[in-house]
């Protein structure tokens, strides 16, 4: 076990190594940022003067060199437009893309989950076809459309929820969250939604054929043999199985959810790392835009990690496996 964690470590450290290259040379090519910073009125002693205070005049593999030395200190520079470490202007971003990314988690397993395996076990119920097809539209309808429709409904016409902004907010373990009140939690309840719809219908359908593929197996007809109630056979047998996969789906989404979380934050005006990335793009804010893909990076890579040790946790024979 410990070797294989060991040999884990070492094979994400080279992914991120990996990333690293990938993801600088990809930002530097995107567009000059000198076009952006500098006045076009300014003469030429002005522009040289600001490239080379950005370290903009060095050729691009002594730009990485550099880049990395700073990522192993923790150092990303500073952003060009606001002056402050980059990585502090995503960390203060950080506590907003997170609780929105939890919230539509949170509303994805409780509402994906269950009516999924209501629409494995009964599959010939009307209720049951009505659920997949609305699983469908879950996957089919785009995330802005549906963000403003739900603004036009609960805001506009309704006015039962506010249309953008995180509302007040508390501090809590060292961080801003508008979820400890009832006016931040209102802000939240439409854009957690529109980010959870289509991962409501993805783990609804993963659910779904998983209890498909969980019931016809042997076990179950013994455990129904044995003269076990349906309700634990349920519990402990089709659950049991189930969340392998479902395990791996939802730690991969949640990492989806807060690397794409920008047409959702974009939309509802909502102050969190999407929106930032978004406005560092169009200004070509290299430091923040490297500094954002890189911790997307390090999250799929211990997202990964983690689902590799509760596999190992759920499934026996992947323990097997790596005692042989």
């Amino acid at each position: 076990m410990v070797t294989s964690i060991i040999r884990r470590l070492f094979q994400a450290l080279f992914v991120i190594l990996a990333m690293t290259v990938i993801v600088f040379i990809g930002v530097s090519v995107i567009g000059n940022p000198v076009d952006i910073l500098i006045n076009p009125d300014a003469n030429q002693v002005e522009r040289a003067r600001v490239i080379a205070h950005y370290g903009l005049d060095e050729p691009l593999w002594k730009q990485y060199f550099i880049f990395l030395r700073g990522l192993a200190q923790g150092d990303f520079g500073d952003s060009f437009v606001y002056g402050r470490p980059a990585l502090g202007l995503i960390l203060e971003r950080l506590p907003a893309t997170l609780e929105l990314a939890i919230a539509a988690l949170g509303i994805a397993i409780v509402i994906g989950l269950p009516l999924g395996l209501y629409a494995g076990l009964y599959p010939s119920r009307i209720s049951s076809r009505i659920i997949m097809t609305g699983s469908i539209l879950g996957f089919s309808l785009p995330t802005f459309w549906v963000g403003l429709m739900l603004i036009m409904i609960f805001s506009v016409e309704l006015g039962w929820l506010p249309t953008n902004g995180r509302g007040p907010t508390l501090e809590f373990l060292g961080g801003q969250w508008s979820f400890l009140t009832s006016d931040g939690l209102r802000h939240l309840l439409l854009p957690a939604f529109n980010l959870a719809l289509f991962k409501t219908s993805l783990i609804l359908r993963l659910t779904r054929a998983g209890v498909q593929e969980v019931l016809p197996q042997d076990y179950i007809k013994f455990a129904r043999a044995k003269g076990l109630r349906e309700r634990r056979i349920i519990a402990v047998h089709v659950l049991k199985n189930l969340m392998i996969p479902v395990v791996t789906i939802v730690g991969l989404e949640f990492g989806s959810l807060i690397a794409f979380s920008v047409v959702t934050e974009s939309i509802f005006a909502w102050p969190g790392m999407g929106k930032l990335i978004i406005d560092s793009i169009n200004l070509l804010d290299r430091p923040v835009i490297v500094a954002y893909l890189m911790m997307m990076v390090l999250l799929f890579v211990v997202l990964n990690f983690v689902i590799d040790t509760c596999y190992t946790i759920l499934d026996p024979r992947v323990r097997l496996d790596s005692k042989a």
